[in-house]
This record gives structure tokens, sequence and C-alpha cells, in this order.
């Protein structure tokens, strides 16, 4: 089933959480008294605190301080604190093509200012900098994305709607999700392969904010929620998703370290594209729009007409199902890319380029 961020569609939808409601709901155990007809009572039993319980509220001390608020021309969202040199990673599609912010911390109601670092659309993240650094600034901890599991308790740590230091609770849904965010709706039109599914409330605001296990560590960041049409296009409960820690790791080192990111590790084959209707106006292929020279379609003789219908064998019939085949792949492999010219169909071996 292929789940792409849209909005206002009739399918299923994923839209960027930018910024909505969400509060932290922690309960514990408690029975009340009761009076019988003999005017005897029973005391209420003492308040019971689990060890499931215990955990959320440390995890919540560890790991909340490290969650900041960001806020941009177009609203209000979240961010983690990366390192102790101030800077804080978050999505690209919350910082979309401005410059400087404002930030506030756990440790301090004032506001901060921060300036963009980088962005790299293509993955949804983006690193900014803290102007000034405040005393007691604290770095999160981020996991291991390979050791995430399904079933595995999650929270959920962001600003929806401006109400910051928010938490909400689930599990790990599933893993290695391939989701394609629209450019609607502040979207960067990502392809993004092992995302995170989790039924944590992903809310707006959320986005660019810490998906925590309990050990105390970030193991993604929140960024799309599922919409249902048919509930008005408003957010389906239980169905979010995060950039896997790993990936974030990634990013956010090349940009640290050298201001951009140098290797994206995403495949490419080389050309722009655009989807092709057949005559029941069906999507039916993806047309080559144009060849980069020396890149990886122009070394396997692909050339701009020719309709791409697959990669390995899984069918591309659309743009984004091209873009989401290809973001599980990785640059210098080799895969299969079957294309139609003058009507034949034609297989191709190529080695896979990077963006």
């Amino acid at each position: 089933m292929e789940i792409s961020l849209v909005r206002r569609r009739a399918v299923l939808t994923l839209t960027a959480a930018v910024c909505a409601v969400c509060a932290v709901a922690l309960v514990g155990g408690c029975t009340g008294g009761s009076s019988e007809d003999s005017g005897a009572t029973t005391q209420a039993a003492p308040r019971v605190t689990s060890d499931l319980q215990t955990d959320y509220q440390t995890v919540i001390r560890n790991v909340l301080p490290s969650v900041v608020q960001i806020e941009t021309g177009s609203g209000l969202a979240s961010g983690i604190v990366y390192n102790n040199k101030g800077h804080v990673v978050t999505n690209a599609h919350v910082v979309g093509a401005e410059k400087k912010f404002r930030v506030t911390v756990a440790t301090g109601e004032q506001e901060l200012g921060a300036t963009l670092v980088s962005t790299f659309p293509e993955q949804d993240l983006a690193v900014i900098q803290l102007d000034k650094i405040p005393a007691g600034l604290k770095p999160a901890t981020f996991g291991d994305s390979s050791k995430v599991e399904v079933g595995h308790i999650v929270l959920a740590m962001g600003s929806p709607l401006g109400l910051s230091s928010s938490v909400t609770q689930g599990i790990v849904s599933a893993v290695g999700r391939t989701v394609s965010e629209s450019e609607q709706g502040g979207g960067t039109g990502a392809t993004i392969a092992n995302m995170v599914q989790t039924s944590a409330a992903i809310n707006p605001g959320n986005s660019g904010g810490a998906l925590v296990n309990l050990d105390s560590e970030v193991i993604g960041i929140p960024t799309l929620a599922a919409a249902d049409p048919s509930i008005g296009e408003a957010a389906a409960p239980g169905i979010g998703f995060a950039i896997p820690a790993s990936m974030v790791k990634t990013v956010a080192d090349q940009i640290v370290k050298d201001g951009r990111v140098t290797d994206s590790g995403r495949a490419a084959l080389g050309i722009t594209v655009r989807t092709v209707l057949d005559d029941s106006y069906q999507p039916s292929g993806v047309a080559v729009v144009s060849v980069a020279k020396g890149g990886a379609a122009d070394k396997a003789g692909i050339r701009p007409g020719d309709i791409i219908t697959k990669v390995g064998s899984t069918e591309t019939l659309t743009v984004t199902s091209l873009a989401e085949a290809l973001a599980v792949e990785k640059p210098g492999g080799v895969v299969a890319v079957t294309y139609v010219r003058d009507g034949e169909s034609v297989r191709v071996e190529v080695t896979l380029g990077e963006v």
C-alpha cells in the first residue's frame, strides 16, 4: 500500500506535524472507598506506583530537558539539543526557507536566538545553532536504531500547539516503513526509508521533537502523522512516523562538521521525471524528462522519453513509487531498471549514483 503525505485527498494521507495539541498523561493506580448500609466504611487503598510509571517518569526527567521549542515565522515546532555546542536538530520542513529562529530551552523560559546551519530536505532534517549557549544545556542521548523492535514502549516529546514539554506514549508499531511527504502544506517532498511507525500521538507541533525509549535514548524524530479523510482529514489516531536515530546522526554529524551534507547515502538515477497517465487517466509509469550527463541512467543508456515501469521487482507507476523504490537502495548498488521505449520493454542493469 502506497502511503504519501498529501493534504485534502480522499486517500490515506500523511501530514507534516508542524503545529496542534497533545498532553502528558501519567496514570497511577488508586482505589476509592465505599459506604455500606450498616454505616461501616473501608479506607482508600494506598496509591501504588508501578514500575512502568516510575520508568516513564525517569525517562521524562532525563530527556525532556533536551527537547526545545522552536518558533518560526509560520508557527511553533520542536527540536532536540544535539551537543554541548548549542546545535539543535529538527525537521527541514520546520525551518523551511528561514535562517533565524527563536528557541525556548528547558532550562529557562527566556527565548534564545538561533541561526540555521544547514538543511537537508531530501531527508527532512536540519540543524540550527543557538546564538548563545545557556547554562545547563543538556544534549540528548541517541540510541541504536537497529535495536528498535515492534512492541517497544516509546514516548513522544515536543511542543504541539505551543504546549511545550508535552508527552504522549505508545509503542513501536512497525519498523522499516518507507513514506513520502507532499510538498503541499509546508512539506519537503522527501521520500524517507526505514522510518519507525508508532502509536504514540504525533500531532502538529511535535515535528522535530523526540521519540524516546525506556532507556532514555532518542530513537527517532517525529515527522509525519497519518490523516484520515473519513474524519475530515483529521489525524488518524495511532499512526505516526519518526526518522530513525541512525539517519539523524548521519546527517547531523556531517552538518555540524562540514556545514552541509557531504555524503547523503541516498541512491539516485540522475534523472528528472514525471508521472505518465494511460487512456483511463491512471498512472502507468514514470517518463524520463532529462538525464544528467555521466549519471547512473546516462551510463546505462536510459534516455529522455523512456518510461520507467520497474526498479528491481517493484512497479514504479508514479514519481512517488519510483522515489520509494530508490529510497531503500544504496549508492553504488546495482539494480535492474525496466523501461518502455518505442513500445518495447527494455531491462538494463544500472549502477546507482548518489543524490
